[in-house]
């Protein structure tokens, strides 16, 4: 059966939820667009960066850091990985996670900070993560960025390529040869040496070679993982790593206390598995896996309705305005409309993905089209805000809102101040509740289909739904139909809570002393995600005040060697001036996370005005170790062992979550607190 690939999977823009049953996700399942599916495994163990090694023909710099400055390669694995693959962890490493990406598949990015979850949980000596190239062919920018970054590797060293594909991930729509230029010298590479090297495009084999890897072993679309040999293939959430991983921890241990050594655990496991994962099933059969039977409790809740409101099929659309995929299944919602007509309503809800910076000012306009002109105007701009697509600059926005005769001012007022954004973060936080993690996300009378599928995947739950209604007749209202299918519909499930700790009484905190609502973060000065979060805890901060009460909890992770001394860092500037030595210490570390050592911290407290012998005296002697310990044990008692982590009066944030996560628990917890 023939069918356009380029309408499925990639669409579902990220990570899938699970099935009721378990199993391969329901996102993942449909996600085929080359995009997050069969992860073939090119499982690159060793992060030697202390190397001179050629990649493509480039010479490295020994300077990198790493391990060894030996070669090495676990070429007898069926998913070979060397020391010429780019590699974050310890060579002996009893986990290999080798990672098939692509620099611009939204996708990839998305799957990011899970990854670096990972890292943080699991650690340098238990898992190492190996990198390799699966530029997807439809992705034009995707094989030049990765030629970037391998040549950056080759010249550098690993820690070189990892800050690189930070950068890049992070700056996803400025993919250019300009950016590459400044990206590699910010990684800490010659602007000279990388242009010569990249002109040569010799780092275009190790690119073709790894992606030959991903083909061979199934790994054709991104992003694709192997874990020591068992395929995981998406941008999955981290409890489905997290499973793989302690598996095959148990495993690998086990091994090598059977006598494996540790530098051959990789090539074994992974062989093992290889040979024991089940064989390809056909096209057909995956798609039965989808889980498209149980029915999700998506209300409606006032969001803009294109059909009667009587239809007895309701499909709600979960969606993004600068999401190439949500723009590619306008057709088949075209069609939909054409062949139902008053037996389907639409109802869209707003899915503005946090690495399309123009989906939230998009959202703002089309709300305000709403606004003024009814759902008609909001439905007039979603057509012309999609013909604009990818030009959606403010002057791209203004240009919609003058065609449709909009009150200028308005939506000039409504995008500057982000007017609609409560509106905008409810539809996100429904979202969050049914798991629609990317775009466009589609539940039709509650059953989940995601991508951009085609016309006949809706054409059979439509079909469907119609002869349920069909059957029923007489015994419910059409008007009342779709709510007495939420009625029993699967709701949200039940956030998860710990037992808070009691809040130490020298612990820094912001917000109302005697706050009914207590944000305990356990967080590390040198981890680069919880820096990332704390844009959101200021917005906490600013949009409750004091009706919560954010306590600093230290939990320096034992990969980052400098976290220790931060924390420190941090408790005697409190100690010496109070809240406010403290906040003013932790901006100046998390604004400079790269510097440090105690000769920076030293820097920093002279600049925030210290006593310098009192500090000297602190820092020497560790006289806050013993508080920082505390809070760190406080949180491996209750289970929390990466960063950051949060309990909101109990219930339980794992990560740099967005702030709409937050809030929903905030807001539950606040009326619990009543």
């Amino acid at each position: 059966m023939a069918k356009d690939k380029d309408h499925k999977g990639h669409s579902a823009d990220l990570r899938t939820p699970p099935m009721d049953g378990g199993g391969m996700s329901t996102g993942v399942a449909i996600i085929g667009f080359i995009l997050c599916f069969l992860a073939g495994g090119a499982v690159m163990w060793g992060y030697d960066s202390h190397r001179l090694k050629t990649a493509g023909g480039i010479m490295a710099d020994s300077s990198s850091s790493g391990s060894t400055g030996a070669k090495w390669a676990d070429s007898d694995s069926p998913i070979p990985v060397t020391s010429e693959d780019p590699v974050w962890g310890n060579r002996n490493a009893p986990v290999t996670i080798v990672t098939f990406s692509d620099f611009q598949c939204p996708f990839c990015s998305r799957v990011e900070p899970t990854l670096d979850q990972v890292k943080t949980t699991y650690g340098k000596d238990k898992v190492r993560i190996v990198w390799k190239n699966q530029p997807l062919p439809f992705h034009d920018k995707a094989k030049p960025a990765a030629e970037a970054a391998q040549t950056v590797f080759a010249l550098k060293g690993s820690d070189a390529f990892w800050t690189f594909h930070d950068t890049a991930f992070k700056n996803q729509a400025q993919l250019s040869p300009e950016s590459y230029e400044k990206w590699a010298v910010a990684s800490g590479v010659d602007l000279a040496a990388f242009k010569a090297a990249y002109a040569t495009h010799k780092a275009a084999k190790k690119v073709e070679e790894d992606s030959q890897i991903g083909n061979k072993v199934g790994a054709n679309g991104t992003p694709a993982f192997r874990i020591n040999g068992v395929e995981l293939s998406g941008a999955q959430p981290f409890d489905k790593f997290k499973e793989t991983i302690d598996k095959e921890l148990g495993k690998a241990e086990a091994k090598i206390k059977a006598g494996t050594p540790k530098d051959k655990i990789y090539v074994a496991m992974s062989s093992e598995n290889f040979k024991a994962a089940p064989a390809k099933k056909g096209e057909e059969e995956e798609e039965e896996k989808e889980d498209t039977k149980t029915v999700w409790r998506v209300p409606v809740n006032g969001s803009p309705i294109y059909g009667k409101t009587d239809a007895p099929v309701t499909i709600i659309e979960f969606s993004d305005f600068q999401c190439p995929y949500c723009k590619r299944v306008g057709p088949q919602m075209q069609k939909i409309k054409e062949t139902y007509g008053d037996k389907v309503r639409i109802v869209w809800k707003h899915e503005p993905l946090p690495f399309h910076p123009r989906a939230e000012p998009a959202a703002e306009l089309a709300i305000e089209a709403r606004t003024q002109k009814g759902d008609k105007g909001f439905w007039d701009a979603h057509d012309k805000l999609f013909e604009s697509q990818p030009k959606l600059d403010d002057a791209d926005l203004e240009k919609v809102a003058s065609d449709m005769g909009l009150d200028m001012a308005k939506v000039k007022a409504a995008i500057k101040d982000k007017k609609h954004k409560k509106d905008i973060d409810a539809d996100m936080e429904m979202g969050e509740d049914v798991a629609a993690s990317g775009t466009p996300h589609f539940f039709v009378n509650g059953r989940r289909l995601v991508g951009a599928q085609p016309f006949e995947k809706f054409q059979k739950i439509i079909d469907e739904e119609v002869a349920k209604f069909e059957a029923q007749k007489g015994k419910v209202a059409a008007k009342d139909y779709y709510a007495s299918i939420m009625k029993d519909a699967k709701g949200a499930p039940e956030p998860e809570k710990k037992v808070a700790p009691p809040v130490p009484a020298g612990d820094a905190y912001k917000g109302g002393k005697d706050a009914k609502v207590v944000i305990q973060q356990w967080s590390d000065f040198q981890c680069p995600f919880c820096s990332r979060v704390e844009p959101t805890i200021n917005e906490i901060e600013k949009t409750y005040g004091d009706k919560v009460k954010i306590v600093w909890r230290d939990k320096p992770l034992p990969m980052h060697p400098n976290a220790p001394g931060a924390a420190e860092a941090g408790r005697e500037a409190m100690k010496q001036k109070g809240p406010g030595g403290f906040w003013k210490m932790h901006k100046k570390m998390f604004e400079n996370q790269q510097k440090l050592a105690r000769e920076d911290l030293d820097g920093y407290a002279k600049e925030i005005g210290l006593d310098m012998d009192k500090w000297k005296a602190a820092m020497d002697n560790h006289v806050h170790k013993a508080a920082v310990d505390a809070d760190d044990k406080a949180g491996t008692e209750i289970g929390i062992s990466g960063t950051p982590a949060f309990l909101v009066n109990g219930y339980y944030v794992s990560g740099a979550q967005p702030f709409p996560k937050f809030k929903k628990l905030i807001d539950k917890a606040m009326n619990e607190a009543k």
